[in-house]
C-alpha cells in the first residue's frame, strides 16, 4: 500500500487534469508493482484510466464531474513515455499561424517516436511518426512555420504568405530558421531566405 500512496501523493502533487503514463512513475517502483497500484486507483475512481497505459487525475466540474483532458496533455503524456518530440501536425500549423482558415477534424501531432492513437471517449488523438524535416525544431514557432509550408506546398505558398511569416517572426526565431536551412528542400530554403531577409 505504500507504493499506492506514494503514486497518489506524487499525482495529487501534479494537479487535476494531470495526464501521465507509467513511465512517469518508474522511480516509484517495480514495473508490476506501478501497474498494480495503478489499477487500484483506477477501480478507487481516484484516477482514470484513459487508454492502455495512459491515466490522468481529472480535473472536476461542479455540475458534470470528471472533465475529459486536452488533447495536448494526452499528447505530451505518451511523448513523455516514448521519449519523443512532439510538434503540432501541418494543418494545425497552418491554422496556428494564420495561413489557414481550415480547422484540423481530427487532434493530429506529429512525433520522432513511434506512432500511436490514444482514443478518448469520442476523441480520437492521433500521434504520428513523422520524417526528419518535420520534427525539426520542436517546441519553437519557428519549427511551426517549416511544418505549415511543408503541409500548404510549394504551389500554396506565395509571396503574401512569406511576408505574413516575415512580420510573425521575430529575429530569434528568423535566426533558428536560418540555421537549419540546409536541411530543408530547395523550395523551402528559398522561402526561409525571404521569410528570415
Amino acid at each position: 500500500m505504500a507504493l499506492t500512496d506514494d503514486i497518489l501523493r506524487r499525482v495529487r502533487g501534479k494537479g487535476r487534469g494531470y495526464v501521465f503514463t507509467v513511465r512517469d512513475l518508474d522511480d516509484l517502483g517495480s514495473r508490476a508493482g506501478v501497474d498494480q497500484a495503478l489499477a487500484r486507483l483506477a477501480r478507487a475512481a481516484m484516477i482514470r484510466r484513459l487508454d492502455r497505459g495512459v491515466y490522468d487525475f481529472p480535473n472536476l466540474h461542479p455540475v458534470v464531474g470528471p472533465m475529459w483532458p486536452s488533447a495536448h496533455a494526452v499528447a505530451e503524456a505518451v511523448a513523455r513515455r516514448t521519449g519523443s518530440n512532439l510538434k503540432g501536425s501541418g494543418a494545425f500549423a497552418a491554422n496556428l499561424l494564420g495561413l489557414s482558415t481550415q480547422v484540423p477534424a481530427q487532434t493530429t501531432y506529429l512525433t520522432d517516436g513511434p506512432s500511436r492513437s490514444v482514443h478518448i471517449g469520442r476523441l480520437v488523438v492521433d500521434i504520428q511518426h513523422a520524417d526528419r524535416v518535420d520534427m525539426l525544431l520542436p517546441g519553437t514557432l519557428a519549427g511551426l512555420v517549416i511544418t505549415a509550408l511543408r503541409f500548404l506546398g510549394r504551389d500554396v505558398v506565395d509571396a503574401d504568405t512569406l511576408k505574413r511569416l516575415a512580420v510573425t517572426l521575430d529575429a530569434k526565431n528568423k535566426k533558428k530558421l536560418k540555421a537549419v536551412k540546409r536541411q530543408l528542400p530547395g523550395w523551402l530554403g528559398l522561402a526561409i531566405d525571404q521569410i528570415a531577409a
